[in-house]
């Protein structure tokens, strides 16, 4: 089997790639990113592309149809990929997020790609009162980040095609990578922690989050690459994750503390209600993949942070300056005139 996962060099792509590396040694596996943050590393342990077969280089919205030739599958990560991004580049987000990715699709359709899996995301819920929200629920965005994504839901479900698509609204991400990110809600709390003995939960600490370790969306991927059409349907959009992982802000701070000793929490007891505060039901996903269900339980996400960070020597009480947050990454580079405001490389 020969796969492309599209935007593999971000936070998730380096955990799918050695996720599938690991169970399908004779597979091809290629990588096609742009490479913005190619030196946002948190590993010793070398590249993360070493378990690739070809790392290829350009943007997604300057992709070929030559280049999709050849597959059998196509996993698209590449996004302008959280709220604040999104908010600061909107009109890049959608250009990127729902057009880009629309046309790969087409594109690997007429390739003849037998599998395209879309990482989409659950804050199309946006704010959800009441029970935990199904596939069949009403959409309430708030960001323009998720709009691309039901932007592009819709369209990948208007597609003439035979190929097989799978559109996983994932729940919010954490957990180790060798490109971590530290603006994601889990992965800021164990920084604060480490480099400060402090969590500051600006909220009111009662949104709800639900949280899928990267280790449990690579194994996601891994069963949507495979899936076949009587297994959900020709088109699928199915919530990804777990109805045990469905937690509030506080709990996450206070887990957090309790992993590392010491860590004071503080709470903003009297701010506004937060409009991102959902809960997600996943027995869809449950139903069609019992074998593929996350198996990272929140405790582990916890430890193998506080252990891949300590095992970097972290200590910076700065973090959401660093490279280790996508925005100021892309700011940076802007400020250097390696990107435009376009996000387009500048040579």
């Amino acid at each position: 089997m020969k796969i492309l996962i599209v935007g593999n060099m971000g936070y998730i792509g380096p955990v799918v790639a050695r996720t599938l590396r690991a169970k399908y040694p004779d597979y091809i596996i290629d990588g096609f990113d742009n490479a913005y943050f190619a030196h946002s590393l948190t590993s010793r342990s070398g590249l993360p592309e070493r378990h690739l077969d070809s790392q290829f280089f350009g943007d997604v919205r300057s992709i070929k149809p030559a280049q999709l030739e050849g597959y059998d599958a196509v996993v698209e990560l590449a996004a302008v990929s959280n709220d604040p991004m999104g908010d600061r580049y909107a009109a890049v987000t959608a250009e990127i997020n729902q057009g880009a990715t629309t046309a790969v699709a087409e594109m690997a359709s007429k390739a003849g790609v037998k599998n395209f899996v879309f990482a989409s995301s659950c804050s199309v819920y946006g704010v959800a009162e009441g029970g935990p929200r199904k596939e069949t629920d009403a959409l309430n965005p708030v960001t323009a980040y998720a709009k691309s994504k039901i932007g592009t839901e819709e369209a990948l479900s208007a597609l003439d095609t035979d190929m097989v698509v799978t559109s996983l609204r994932f729940s919010t991400a954490c957990g180790m990578s060798d490109r971590l990110r530290l603006d994601l809600v889990l992965n800021d709390f164990v920084a604060c922690a480490l480099s400060q003995g402090k969590i500051t939960v600006l909220s009111d600490g009662t949104p709800w989050r639900p949280l899928i370790d990267v280790q449990d969306m690579a194994r996601a991927m891994d069963w949507a690459i495979h899936r076949s059409a009587d297994n959900g349907g020709q088109y699928l959009v199915c919530n990804t994750g777990s109805n045990d992982r469905n937690y509030q802000v506080r709990d996450l701070a206070n887990a957090v503390a309790k992993a590392v000793p010491g860590t004071e929490v503080s709470i903003n007891t009297d701010a506004p209600a937060d409009s991102r505060s959902y809960r997600v039901n996943f027995d869809k996903f449950a139903g069609l993949a019992p074998k593929h269900q996350p198996q990272v339980t929140l405790a582990q996400s916890i430890e193998q942070l506080v252990s891949g960070l300590r095992g970097l020597d972290f200590s910076d009480a700065d973090f959401r300056s660093s490279q280790l947050i996508r925005l100021k990454v892309l700011e940076r580079h802007i400020a250097n005139k390696q990107l435009t405001d376009g996000l387009r490389w500048t040579n």
